[in-house]
């Protein structure tokens, strides 16, 4: 799959200038909501995810994706992979699981995002779930930042900045490597434009 090209065709890939969840700043940003509204597409992708996760031979029982974002892949990923799916929630800053939500000890738990940069929120999450007792076996996004390095992919030199734990196979169906920068070191601010955030803690 030519997941860039997917990426495009949903005007999905968004030229200006963000603040991504990590903090960062980037002149482009992922609308994976956009891909994700056509549900062909949402399964497609997920298969293809899901057929990564397989290969590596990892048994999974559970997927868990921190909202909102990463519902929509999570739960696709789930339902190819034939097991349930849970999600995290921020309740006053900090992540938790509510709703009913419960995972059994031992249990093997992917967590999904739709896009990962540094993995900050995918790491919350995963600290959730183990301290309820679950086994976090690696993590899983449509796509990948190219700040941390996806599993069975050529390293990146970036992936210390990377807050994933790396003992863990990250599954990633494509990488997109743009710049970012810290919100002090931005070049756009510099020139006096205000970040903006699409995603779904901003406007």
């Amino acid at each position: 799959m030519d997941i860039a090209q997917i990426y495009k065709n949903a005007n999905a890939l968004l030229e200006g200038h963000f603040l991504l969840s990590s903090g960062r700043h980037s002149p482009f940003y992922l609308q994976s909501a956009k891909v994700l509204e056509n549900p062909k597409v949402a399964e497609n992708l997920a298969y293809e995810l899901a057929s990564l996760i397989r290969k590596s031979g990892i048994k999974v029982d559970c997927i868990c994706s921190p909202a909102l974002g990463g519902i929509l892949a999570g739960y696709e990923l789930a339902r190819t992979l034939g097991v349930r799916f849970i999600f995290t929630e921020r309740v006053e800053g900090a992540m938790a699981l509510r709703r009913g939500f419960e995972v059994k000890p031992k249990e093997r738990v992917i967590v999904c995002e739709d896009i990962i940069t540094t993995g900050g929120s995918a790491m919350e999450s995963a600290g959730v779930i183990k301290a309820l007792g679950a086994e976090i076996v690696g993590f899983a996004a449509l796509a990948n930042r190219g700040i941390c390095n996806r599993f069975n992919a050529p390293k990146n030199t970036e992936a210390p900045d990377c807050k994933l734990d790396v003992s863990l196979p990250l599954f990633a169906l494509e990488d997109f490597i743009f710049e970012t920068y810290e919100a002090k070191d931005c070049p756009l601010c510099k020139q006096g434009s205000q970040a903006i955030k699409p995603g779904s803690r901003g406007n």
